[in-house]
């Protein structure tokens, strides 16, 4: 079944930045503010369970295997809050799902800080990961129907680069486990309630969503459920979560093992130089998103990404393969720089591929489907790891390797199979 990309593209064209007010560009500024601030907040929670996970488990008095289930099931159930936040935003508006999806997540953010069992904060932590899976679908789709359409690469590499400037905020926060323990970061991250409150105040419901229900409300205007729009859309469907699967095998490559594992145990880096190497990784991948999400606005979104794509594999081992903490630094910093720049492209490409009727279900769930399919990565590179006989190096240069290659052969075919999409 050929794909079918034209749906969403009237709707998401008509915006011009010539013909904005000044109202409305401060409008459109608090859009890209509230969601950057939303996606931030929401990668810090998430951050700081990783950050810390044996303290978590010492609290408790069991192993920290019980405790990595904590991630494990936040991750599986993202998919579920693509789903269900998704559908809910497309039904009744993207304003108000945002901000209960905020609310909840903060919520349970803090409860887990209360736990008093393992059990307990396993479950909150499940729950947790349906908000998670949510926020960014409906974040995404309002901040890409509200800016104008030459602000639309800008704002993606803004929105995406929350993920990297929350797990800064965690490595920040983190700083202060010595005074207010593991339980009191879980409560200051219960401060995400206020960009909620932000968004309530200062961001207007999308102008698109509104438009679409209002055509709907016409007699003339059939609606269309969401099953029949992916029967139509097969073969989109399977590139955009194919896509995603392959972004989330260079993210999750790249960073899952590499500080406590790589670079602590096999290259030996002092924790004063694996946290400074960190921050600056987290600072060139949010700079990336920037340069490559504004780049996507002159040479197109498939291009922004296929570059980025193909600027990764030469570093491969100038990521990998030094001893010396500098010249670690340097590749860590040159690689993510290239993977979140071509995060950067994401929303704003998701986006514009997808349905109109069901542009917040849509991104959000081919995203976390494709996290879901790479939840494997860092079984996968111990694995090979253990092959090879050879450390982690190869593992790593390996899977984000091939997962750059994937990314770089799927959106230069696509752009070749539908060149209008590509400019």
């Amino acid at each position: 079944m050929p794909m079918t990309l034209t749906a969403s593209q009237p709707d998401l064209s008509s915006p011009t930045a010539q013909l904005l007010t000044p109202q409305e560009r401060a409008t459109a500024r608090h859009v890209v503010a509230a969601s950057f601030l939303a996606w931030m907040l929401d990668a810090c929670d998430f951050f700081l369970v990783l950050f810390t996970l044996d303290n978590v488990a010492h609290s408790f008095n069991t192993s920290l295997e019980s405790v990595l289930l904590a991630p494990t099931l936040t991750l599986m159930t993202r998919p579920i809050g693509a789903y269900l936040c998704g559908r809910a935003a497309d039904t009744y508006g993207r304003k108000p799902v945002m901000i209960i999806t905020i609310l909840v997540y903060s919520v349970i953010e803090v409860l887990s800080a209360f736990s008093p069992t393992l059990w307990v904060f396993l479950v909150l932590r499940t729950l947790f990961g349906i908000a998670l899976g949510g926020e960014w679908g409906v974040g995404t789709s309002l901040i890409m129907e509200s800016v104008p359409a030459s602000w639309r690469g800008t704002a993606s590499g803004i929105l995406q680069a929350g993920y990297p400037a929350g797990y800064l905020l965690a490595s920040i926060l983190f700083l202060t486990l010595p005074v207010v323990g593991w339980r009191g970061l879980f409560i200051l991250g219960g401060s995400a309630v206020f960009s909620a409150l932000y968004i309530w105040l200062r961001v207007p419901e999308s102008p698109d969503w509104l438009a679409r229900q209002k055509a709907s409300a016409s007699p003339t205007q059939k609606h269309q459920g969401l099953w029949p729009i992916v029967r139509q859309n097969a073969a989109l469907c399977v590139f955009a979560i194919t896509l995603m699967t392959g972004f989330n095998f260079m993210s999750h490559g790249s960073q899952d093992l590499y500080p406590k594992v790589f670079l602590a145990l096999e290259r030996h880096i002092p924790p004063p130089s694996i946290t400074l190497i960190v921050v600056l990784y987290n600072v060139a991948a949010i700079a990336g998103g920037l340069f490559f999400g504004v780049l996507s606005q002159r040479i197109g979104r498939q291009y922004a990404i296929a570059l980025a794509a193909l600027l990764t594999i030469p570093l491969l081992p100038l990521w990998t393969l030094p001893q010396s903490a500098f010249w670690l630094a340097v590749g860590a910093m040159c690689i993510q720089f290239c993977i979140q720049g071509a995060w950067g492209v994401v929303p704003a490409y998701l986006s514009e591929l997808s349905p109109a009727s069901i542009r917040a279900t849509f991104p959000g769930l081919a995203y976390q489907c494709g996290n879901l399919l790479a939840a494997s990565n860092a079984l996968l590179q111990t694995e090979i790891g253990r092959v090879l006989g050879r450390g982690l190096a190869p593992a790593l240069m390996l899977t984000v390797g091939l997962a750059a290659l994937a990314v770089l052969v799927l959106t230069l075919l696509n752009a070749k199979l539908h060149p209008q999409r590509a400019s």
